[in-house]
């Protein structure tokens, strides 16, 4: 029980990816591989801290981080807030970038996204993974964000805030009804506009502020009565070996569907279906 007088507990939760941090354009730059991508875990670092500090200038007592891109270890540690919990690595469980998540989280916030496979909004759009076409929900093209959000209206977790390219903040506000989005990049072609990554981590700082400071109860996106998940592959084998999981179908010679009423059974499957 609290103490006379002291404030309840306000956990927020980030997941954090690298595709829409201010500045990348080009997959070396997000590859742990490449020289180039050390560059970028700094400045992916650098917007994840400012989220923070947004949460922290609301009242946050404690922010829990999932590292959501690639290996899931692309964070520097050290200057991460003392505040902060940093999930890494990946555990194999449905929720996957929201992995860490519960219903004791007042929030969720998204930094660094970026929009979907088939979209032209970002050079390195894409959902989960490069075999991946396009992920459709319930009929719609889908990002990962979309997946997210849901995942985390599973929870009772409003979505509160997100950075990225400007297609996947757009779909953002389309999805969740008073989500806040800062604007990092632009895509045309290979080439991407980009704002500095000072200007990035300042809106990014007073953005998650503002929004946590306001009423964001609302903040959850529709729910649907059933789901249905079709994942198109780039090789119709991607779609032939996702068939065999139990419930799932071929949809087409290159795609494979599965349908439930309960999103967690949908997030369960694609553990299997996207790999």
């Amino acid at each position: 029980r609290l103490a006379e007088g002291e404030p309840a507990a306000m956990k927020i939760f980030i997941s954090a990816d690298i595709e829409g941090t201010a500045g990348i354009a080009h997959w070396d730059e997000a590859e742990r591989t490449h020289p180039d991508w050390a560059e970028f875990r700094a400045l992916m670092t650098a917007e994840v801290v400012a989220a923070c500090e947004g949460a922290r200038a609301a009242g946050a007592t404690e922010v829990v981080i999932k590292d959501a891109h690639d290996s899931g270890r692309n964070l520097i540690l050290d200057r991460l807030p003392e505040y902060a919990r940093i999930v890494r690595g990946w555990s194999g469980h449905p929720d996957a970038m929201m992995f860490g998540l519960d219903a004791g989280f007042v929030a969720a916030i998204y930094t660094g996204y970026h929009s979907k496979a088939g979209s032209e909004a970002n050079p390195l759009a894409h959902t989960s993974n490069l075999r991946i076409s396009r992920l459709l929900l319930n009929g719609e093209v889908a990002s990962e964000f979309t997946v997210n959000a849901l995942c985390a209206a599973g929870y009772g977790v409003p979505s509160v805030f997100l950075s990225g390219d400007a297609g996947i903040c757009a779909e953002a506000r389309v999805m969740v009804p008073g989500l806040a989005a800062v604007e990092t990049l632009e895509g045309t072609g290979n080439a991407t506009t980009s704002i500095s990554s000072a200007r990035s981590c300042r809106l990014i700082r007073e953005g998650v502020a503002a929004a946590l400071s306001g009423d964001f109860s609302g903040a959850l996106p529709e729910r649907a009565a059933r789901y249905e998940v079709v994942i198109e592959f780039n090789n119709p084998t991607g779609a032939y070996r996702a068939a065999w999981y139990p419930g799932a179908k071929a949809h087409g010679p290159r795609a494979v569907a599965f349908a439930d009423a309960d999103f967690a059974e949908i997030l369960r499957a694609l553990v299997f279906l996207k790999v």
